[in-house]
């Protein structure tokens, strides 16, 4: 297995313990999904956490870093970045939980 495969699959694991328990990162909405009722708010949420359908042409490096589901009709995107402890800069070496802080944003797709 090259190196850049086992980088992708734990980053990938690091990038779905976040989306999935919102454990090990920091996890926003945008306004748009803030301002939501509750009850959709709440779908988005776990349809973003029960995303499984990672292909080739949604996730090209096998990281689990961005997706879009559909949620009574919206278009939801989620994206996952590094950065680096200082929150100031990307991460060096998004592999490594103590370099890298996680930021998973979900937001409606006409935010983007």
């Amino acid at each position: 297995m090259s190196s850049l495969v086992s980088e992708s699959r734990v980053i990938a694991a690091l990038n779905d313990n976040l989306r999935r328990f919102h454990k090990g990162g920091m996890v926003t909405v945008s306004r748009g999904i803030a301002a939501l009722d509750k009850r959709v708010w709440a779908e988005v949420i776990v349809a973003v956490a029960e995303f499984q359908n990672f292909t080739s042409d949604n996730d090209p490096y096998g990281e689990h870093d961005c997706a879009v589901v559909d949620v009574d009709g919206l278009h939801v995107i989620w994206k996952i970045d590094y950065f680096d402890p200082s929150m100031l800069y990307h991460s060096d070496d998004p592999t490594d939980p103590t370099k890298t802080r996680r930021v998973m944003t979900i937001m409606l797709a006409e935010e983007y």
